[in-house]
C-alpha cells in the first residue's frame, strides 16, 4: 500500500506554523500593548509652581515621536500618555489611578518630583505597574528588595552632596559653610549627604542650616539674610526650581557673594539661572552627567550634533539652552531601549527584568558615565561631575 504525501501550498503552511503553540506563545501582552502600539504613562508638572520643569515632558514626547516616525520598537508605536498635575501631589496620585486603571498603560516613565513619586510608589507596587525612571533623586527610590517596581534614574542626592563636601574640604578648606535646605525628605538627604562628607569638621565648618517649605517661598528672604550673617563664605543653596532662583538673586542683591552650590535640579540656564540674572550666577558650582551642547566645539560630537538636529526637528519651540530637554532625551531613550530588549515580551514583569540589566552609554552622557543596574541595583546612573557657571554656560571643573 503506497503512502499518499498532501503538498499544501507555501502560504498555508506558513499559517499553520504561526498558529502553533510555539509561534503563539512567543508573544506576551500585559494591558496597554497591542500589535502595534505600547501605551505608556507620565506625571509632569506642566503648571503650577514647579511648570518649568514641564519642558521635560515634552522632550520626552518629542523623542518618542522621533522614534514612531523611525517606525516605532520592534514595530510597536509608543503612545505617550502625559498629564498634568499641576505640581500638585493629590492630584498626581489620581492621576496615577487614571493612567493605570483607565488608560491601562503597560508603565509609567520619568514622572516627576519627589513627594509625587513616594505618594503613588505604593499604589504602583501594589499593582505591579513599572514606575520607571523617576525624576526624583531619592535614595529611596533605589529599593527593589522593598519596592521592585519602582526605578530611580539619577544619581543620589547623598551623591551630590558628598561631592560638593569633597570640593569644599580640597579647595576651601578653612570654609564657614551656610546651608539652605527645605524642610521635607530631599532636604534631610542632601544635608545628610554634606555632613557626612565633612565627616568630622562638619560641627566646625557649618556655621548656620536653615530650612524652608516650597509652599511659603516668601520666607526665603530673610532666611537667606540670616544666612548671610552667620559669616558664612560658602553657601549650599539646596532649593529646586523657583525657589533656587530666588535663593541666587537675593544672596546677589544683598551684597552676599560667597562660593555657592545648587542641585543639578536647578542647573537650567533658561528655566532657572536667567530669571535670576546671569550675572548674579556666576560661579555657581553644581553637577551633571551629561555632555556640553552650547560651545561650538561641542558640535564635533556626533552625539552632540544628533541632539541638536533632533531638537530642531521635533522640538523646535524649546529653549536650547535648558537642561531638561536633554534630560527628558535621556529618560526617553532609556526606556526605547529596556522596551527593545522586551523583545515580543511585552509584560510587566519583563519590563522590569529587562529595566534591571541595563548596561548603557548614551551619546549625551559624559565619557566614564554608563547607565548600569541589576536586579540588587535599581540607581542607573551613579557618577555625576563638578561644573561651574561663567556667566555664559557651565563649564567643567574636571580636568
Amino acid at each position: 500500500m503506497g503512502t499518499r504525501i498532501l503538498l499544501l501550498p507555501a502560504a498555508t503552511l506558513l499559517v499553520l506554523a504561526l498558529t502553533t503553540p510555539l509561534a503563539l506563545s512567543q508573544k506576551k501582552y500585559d494591558p496597554g500593548v497591542t500589535d502595534t502600539e505600547i501605551k505608556v504613562g507620565n506625571i509632569m508638572p506642566y503648571t503650577g509652581a514647579f511648570s518649568e520643569y514641564g519642558s521635560t515632558g515634552r522632550a520626552e514626547a518629542a523623542y518618542f515621536q522621533m522614534i514612531n516616525d523611525r517606525g516605532g520598537v520592534n514595530g510597536r508605536k509608543i503612545h505617550f500618555i502625559s498629564v498634568d498635575s499641576a505640581s500638585d501631589t493629590e492630584k498626581a496620585i489620581g492621576l496615577a489611578h487614571q493612567l493605570v486603571e483607565q488608560d491601562q498603560v503597560l508603565l509609567t516613565v520619568g514622572n516627576w518630583g519627589t513627594p509625587a513619586n513616594l505618594a503613588i510608589r505604593g499604589y504602583m507596587n501594589e499593582k505591579k505597574v513599572p514606575q520607571l525612571f523617576v525624576a526624583a533623586t531619592e535614595s529611596a527610590f533605589n529599593d527593589p528588595a522593598n519596592y521592585p517596581w519602582t526605578m530611580g534614574f539619577q544619581a543620589s542626592k547623598r551623591t551630590e552632596g558628598l561631592a560638593y563636601a569633597k570640593y569644599v574640604l580640597e579647595n576651601k578648606p578653612g570654609a564657614k559653610i551656610a546651608v539652605l535646605y527645605s524642610q521635607d525628605d530631599a532636604g534631610q538627604e542632601w544635608l545628610l549627604g554634606i555632613r557626612d562628607g565633612l565627616g568630622g569638621k562638619a560641627s566646625a565648618a557649618i556655621v548656620k542650616e536653615v530650612s524652608f517649605e516650597y509652599s511659603n517661598p516668601e520666607a526665603l528672604d530673610p532666611q537667606i539674610a540670616a544666612l548671610k550673617n552667620s559669616g558664612a563664605d560658602v553657601f549650599m543653596n539646596l532649593a529646586v526650581g523657583r525657589l533656587a532662583t530666588r535663593a541666587i538673586r537675593v544672596a546677589y542683591d544683598i551684597g552676599w557673594h560667597p562660593l555657592q552650590f545648587i542641585p543639578n535640579a536647578s542647573l537650567s540656564i533658561a528655566a532657572f539661572l536667567e530669571p535670576a540674572g546671569l550675572e548674579k550666577s556666576a560661579g555657581i558650582i553644581c553637577n551633571a552627567r551629561s555632555k556640553g551642547w552650547l560651545r561650538p566645539q561641542s558640535k564635533n560630537d556626533p552625539a552632540v550634533r544628533a541632539f541638536l538636529e533632533w531638537m530642531k526637528k521635533y522640538n523646535p519651540d524649546a529653549n536650547i539652552r535648558d537642561a531638561n530637554n536633554v534630560y527628558g532625551y535621556q529618560v526617553a531613550q532609556t526606556l526605547v531601549e529596556v522596551l527593545k530588549k522586551c523583545g515580543d515580551d511585552l509584560t510587566r514583569a519583563n519590563v522590569m527584568k529587562q529595566a534591571a540589566g541595563l548596561d548603557l552609554e548614551l551619546g549625551m552622557l559624559r565619557p566614564g558615565i554608563r547607565i548600569t543596574t541589576s536586579p540588587a541595583d535599581y540607581q542607573p546612573i551613579k557618577q555625576l561631575f563638578l561644573i561651574r557657571f561663567d556667566g555664559k554656560d557651565w563649564a567643567s571643573l574636571e580636568k
